[in-house]
């Protein structure tokens, strides 16, 4: 099957609106996303551009459509070259960071960066990216807390490296959602075979494991619905430990639990990324064996991502998703990271249904 056949018409106006609508600013970075109700870009966020690059990827490889590949080197450009610190080593949370908010540095950030740059050195073995994604990897450390090693700070203030308080949100404090960035220790053990980055992602996993029990629900429901989209990135990195019992049982526990709040919450506040989360952990589960597919519920939630992407003739919004709806009234902003996994999440429904293979090291 070529490349092109496998990219379906939702990815075709999603990879579109990465392309065309100035998402992407001129320096290479990637907006948080677009404000429709005023008409602009948020600030170019280096978490986001690592998600673009995995997304760039994820369509270069499909499509063979080389403006992808320009478009994530561009952005990878930015990351290795111009935004990363190298002193302290570290990555800050936007670019330029030109004020305390900015100039602060995120553990979940970074490993989003380093997955994106194995995405792109995945692609094009180019030494540069995997060197850069290297240094990001072990940048992580650095947010490691001294009084409890076990501990990795969400968020550290430049430059005096110093930790944040801890907060009731669930950004703000460390959780089982920092497992999804620590899979960046799992990619760079299985490129490298390097067993400190092996270590730090088993470490990391059993602390997650520990800790998720406590992550759900919220203190009201929509903040319930915001910390299920935080839950997801735990159940997607526990994916990499598919096929053990404990991981196998914490799969088979979260998959309904996530699916049971969405459908509950869904009247007051969803986000389409949830929607597309889920989709994309129940179907690598089910490939993986671990926890069997509700096909009543996958296409459920497949629809429900179709309904979320833009068909505007405003090209700012044209085929990206919309982050979400708030009592049944759509909040329109193009969401970089929204686009990303429902796009992921259609196209992977499609190569189930055409009985193709998943690979797990792709998940955006």
């Amino acid at each position: 099957m070529s490349p092109t056949s496998l990219i379906a018409q939702s990815s075709v106006a999603a990879g579109a609106w990465f392309l065309d609508s100035g998402i992407q600013e001129p320096t290479g970075g990637v907006a948080r996303y677009y404000r429709a109700d005023l008409a602009r870009n948020e600030r170019v966020s280096n978490e986001i551009t690592g998600y673009a690059i995995s997304a760039y990827c994820w369509l270069y490889r499909r499509s063979g459509d080389s403006r992808y590949l320009y478009a994530a080197r561009r952005a990878a450009t930015l990351l290795a070259d111009r935004a990363w610190l190298p002193s302290p080593g570290i990555w800050p949370f936007e670019y330029p960071s030109d004020s305390p908010e900015t100039a602060r540095a995120y553990f979940f950030d970074t490993g989003i960066i380093v997955r994106g740059l194995l995405a792109l050195w995945r692609v094009t073995r180019e030494s540069k990216w995997l060197d850069a994604a290297i240094r990001g990897g072990k940048s992580l450390n650095l947010f490691r807390s001294t009084v409890n090693p076990e501990v990795f700070h969400p968020i550290l203030q430049l430059p005096s490296m110093e930790a944040l308080p801890y907060s009731g949100q669930w950004s703000r404090s460390p959780g089982c959602y920092q497992l999804k960035s620590a899979m960046a220790w799992h990619d760079l053990a299985v490129i490298t075979g390097n067993s400190d980055f092996a270590d730090a992602f088993d470490n990391a996993t059993e602390i997650a494991l520990e800790t998720a029990p406590s992550f759900l629900p919220g203190p009201t429901a929509a903040q319930t619905m915001d910390r299920l989209h935080a839950y997801c990135y735990f159940l997607e990195a526990l994916l990499c430990k598919a096929g053990t019992p404990i991981v196998d049982d914490a799969l088979a526990s979260g998959v309904p639990t996530v699916g049971a709040y969405l459908r509950k919450i869904r009247p007051e506040f969803e986000r389409s990324d949830v929607n597309g989360q889920l989709l994309r952990i129940r179907l690598l589960a089910d490939q993986a064996g671990s926890v069997p597919l509700n096909r009543e519920d996958a296409a459920e939630e497949a629809a429900r991502v179709n309904d979320f992407q833009s068909t505007s003739s405003n090209r700012r919004m044209a085929g990206g998703f919309a982050f979400g709806e708030r009592n049944g009234e759509l909040i329109p902003h193009s969401n970089p990271v929204s686009t990303s996994f429902c796009m992921q999440a259609l196209d992977m429904w499609t190569d189930f249904h055409s009985g193709l293979s998943l690979e797990l090291a792709s998940l955006i």
